[in-house]
């Protein structure tokens, strides 16, 4: 029980929360959850971290904020696999991107090579998407 609680404390800490230890969870702002959501998540000792959306709803210093807390955890040894819409903080995490477009991967490589193709401008820049006509 005391290496449980150590355990947890220490993943408080690593994500930033150990102020709020005390706290309900339901007494937290939107940033601390998803930092608390990140604490649950390392707390079984991934070596793959899948987040999905994370940044949503977060101001840009609070979204700073978290992307620094993700370098931090994947500088660690952990993998990130991320589905994010923040542009500036996919581009700021990923070694890798593949984008999607109604479910169709239309490019994947790395992250100077994607922002810059054709298909992806187009398809995230307010033009039309034009399926590729069936095999």
């Amino acid at each position: 029980m005391a290496e449980a609680r150590e355990m947890a404390r220490a993943v408080i800490d690593r994500v930033g929360l150990g102020a709020k230890t005390d706290q309900a969870a339901a007494g937290l702002t939107l940033p601390e959850r998803k930092r608390l959501e990140l604490a649950r998540a390392l707390a079984t000792e991934p070596t793959l971290l899948l987040l999905d959306e994370v940044m949503a709803g977060l101001n840009p210093t609070e979204t700073a904020a978290i992307v620094s807390l993700i370098q931090r955890i994947n500088e660690s040894g952990v993998s990130i696999l991320l589905i994010e819409h923040n542009m500036r903080a996919v581009m700021t995490l990923s070694h890798r991107i593949a984008v999607l477009n109604f479910g169709e991967k239309i490019v994947e490589g790395p992250p100077a090579a994607v922002a810059n193709h054709p298909r992806v401008i187009e398809a995230y820049l307010g033009e039309e998407y034009v399926h590729p006509p069936a095999r």
